[in-house]
């Protein structure tokens, strides 16, 4: 399952995304099913108009996934849970994800052959792959997209992540990271939140 995170505004990245890499089609006897995931932005008149096309293109597509709440940078740790929590109740058969954004590009075709060549692992087992980020933490600058208070993130370090545009994940492992956020405070920053 493709699972992409989308801002309401990006209705021309999901049509590209739609008719590119992340076209829904079997790929060497496997099933690549996608889903878009999404608040909402803008108040009032403004989001009403806005979250009556997220409604229609969802009509037409059958894609997209979308909560009450506002579609911001600190917010996509709380996108990534609620979609964990959907997955759960709705769809627990799937075997890996792809966690990414909307304005990456994914090979998805290398991606099945390396999850089948895997062969010990039918998405039952532990599998988090991704760009690895290491000895990096925080930032502290106020006027930062990234920044986060000592009140949230009391550390000066993330333990390793994998970060960037995007990550592979066993469905085993998507259900034991949705299972423990029951205990674990969100942080803001949704890959180091996901390790």
């Amino acid at each position: 399952m493709l699972v992409i995170k989308s801002s309401p505004w990006n209705y021309d990245r999901r049509e590209v995304l739609r008719k590119t890499w992340a076209k829904e089609r079997l790929q060497n006897g496997v099933w690549i099913r996608r889903v878009f995931i999404s608040g909402t932005v803008g108040t009032g008149i403004e989001k009403h108009k806005l979250n009556k096309l997220m409604s229609l293109e969802n009509r037409e597509h059958h894609d997209i996934l979308q909560w009450d709440f506002n579609d911001s940078f600190f917010n996509l740790t709380l996108k990534q849970v609620l979609f964990l929590e959907w997955m759960q109740k709705s769809c627990p058969q799937v075997r890996f994800l792809l966690n990414g954004d909307d304005d990456i590009f994914a090979n998805t075709d290398n991606m099945v052959e390396y999850l089948q060549s895997l062969g010990d692992n039918d998405g039952s087992k532990h599998l988090f792959a991704g760009h690895l980020i290491r000895y990096v933490g925080p930032i502290r600058e106020s006027g930062s997209k990234y920044f986060i208070p000592v009140q949230i993130q009391e550390s000066n370090s993330y333990p390793p992540y994998c970060g960037g545009g995007g990550f592979l994940l066993s469905g085993f492992t998507a259900r034991v990271i949705y299972n423990m956020s029951h205990i674990i405070p969100i942080l803001p920053i949704d890959d180091v939140y996901m390790v």
